[in-house]
């Protein structure tokens, strides 16, 4: 008869916030045993946020030198993916190793197991032949993978995801990009901006459907400049691949697109079906792990990160991360509270946004007030000149005197949303914010002229 392995806490996958609660807690003490099928890290700095933000510097780089005989002179730049894809192999993955990640946990005092985990009742986590008992409790932070639409032929062929995109040490002639939220148009304008011929098939009217209509437009716009072919309202209806080329035949269309690649970025989407949640009576066919202000899913029960469907953003995971510490440790801190919940797009320009969309306010019966204001307007976008497109826009809910949602984007959209951010959050008074003095020339000036402007 096997005898269970004892832990104080077992954190199934260790991705941005399952390691970060692994590794916090073993720092203080407890006997941590953290599951990992993967690479210790998870998604975010082999496949996504960190590798992706280098290829999108890149291109940037790219971008301004085109904008440099406009002000400054000439310049000739050489586009090379080669010194994109060393940087993301050598400094930022590793060539996808997790050693450096997996030593630091254990030199936090955590245990290590590679492996599926997966819930075998309360409390208790199997890994292939091994069960583990956790004294405390268990946390579960397994990520999401990619969403694949049920597209005819899709499955049979070769496309990519995000994790074949990050790890191309070549980049395509041609490729059809399909979905143009967030991960859809970064990588479609770094390639473009690389000399790939991309076009990007979005089923819903807008690109970012889930931002500001402006934000859509703005995307739309940025890459058109760079030469992408954008295609809202489209559907694909059937993919194929003959060895050498994908085509693409969308809905009421008669001429297919053709590509050397296809890029498959229609979103990501959580499995808990492996997970086991079923012997602890949650439903395996759930699309997100439901959890209280403190990450609790049970007793003895959290999940933080991706699984828990509030966005599948690094920053939320280790926002929740935190949060469960607190509680696991029994320490005392705020519940969770998503009303100011922040999102970039990295795209050129950024297009950063928290809290509710105009749509959503109004859909929730409240009385808003809005207003937009470009960027260029600005003294510092006019200094800026070629690359200032943007705006700020404002959602205020008027019987409050609140920002409850706001969008900025811009040259630097990200960084300027962190005021944003605070006053959304702490629910600063319009009036007070119209009455700060704004910082003369500089981006986030455009805020004071957004607040003149709410109608």
């Amino acid at each position: 008869m096997s005898v269970n392995e004892q832990a104080d806490v077992v954190v199934v996958g260790l991705g941005p916030g399952g390691e970060h609660v692994a590794g916090t807690l073993a720092e203080a003490g407890l006997d941590v045993v953290g599951v990992e099928a993967g690479l210790v890290g998870g998604e975010c700095p082999y496949w996504a946020c960190v590798p992706s933000k280098m290829m999108i510097r890149a291109g940037n780089l790219l971008a301004e030198a085109g904008r440099v005989p406009a002000l400054a002179g000439a310049a000739v730049v050489t586009p090379d993916w080669t010194r994109v894809a060393e940087r993301i192999r050598n400094e930022a993955t590793d060539d996808w190793n997790d050693q450096v990640a997996a030593d630091r946990f254990a030199a936090k005092g955590g245990r290590l197991v590679r492996g599926t985990g997966r819930l075998t009742g309360p409390r208790r986590v199997t890994v292939g032949d091994r069960t583990f008992e956790a004294r405390r409790g268990v946390v579960l932070a397994t990520g999401t993978r990619p969403r694949i639409p049920p597209v005819p032929g899709l499955e049979e062929t070769p496309y990519w995801t995000n994790r074949d995109a990050m790890a191309a040490k070549e980049l395509p002639a041609s490729m059809v990009v399909l979905g143009g939220g967030a991960i859809g148009v970064e990588l479609a304008q770094v390639f473009a901006r690389f000399n790939c011929a991309v076009t990007v098939v979005e089923g819903q009217d807008q690109l970012l459907s889930q931002e500001e209509p402006e934000a859509g437009k703005l995307a739309a716009e940025a890459l058109r400049a760079d030469g992408v072919t954008v295609l809202t309202g489209a559907r694909a209806r059937r993919v194929g691949h003959d060895g050498t080329e994908f085509t693409v035949r969308l809905e009421g269309g008669e001429q297919p697109l053709s590509a050397e690649r296809l890029l498959v970025a229609t979103g990501r989407v959580a499995d808990l079906s492996p997970l086991g949640v079923d012997s602890v009576g949650l439903d395996p066919a759930a699309g997100a792990v439901p959890t209280d202000g403190r990450m609790r899913a049970g007793e003895g029960l959290w999940a933080v990160g991706d699984i828990a469907g509030r966005g599948a953003f690094t920053h939320v995971s280790m926002y929740q991360a935190g949060i469960a510490v607190r509680d696991i440790l029994g320490q005392p801190g705020p519940e969770a509270d998503y009303r100011a919940l922040p999102r970039v797009t990295f795209t050129d320009p950024e297009i950063g946004a928290v809290g509710l969309t105009e749509r959503q306010a109004r859909e929730r019966g409240l009385r808003v007030r809005t207003s937009v204001v470009a960027v260029a307007s600005s003294t510092r976008g006019w200094i800026h000149g070629p690359g200032n497109e943007g705006f700020i826009k404002l959602v205020e809910d008027a019987d409050r005197g609140v920002l409850i949602g706001a969008t900025s984007a811009g040259p630097v959209g990200g960084e300027v949303l962190y005021g944003l951010n605070v006053a959304v959050h702490a629910e600063v008074p319009v009036e007070r914010l119209q009455h700060m003095i704004y910082t003369y020339p500089t981006f986030h000036r455009t805020i004071e002229a957004a607040l003149g402007a709410l109608r």
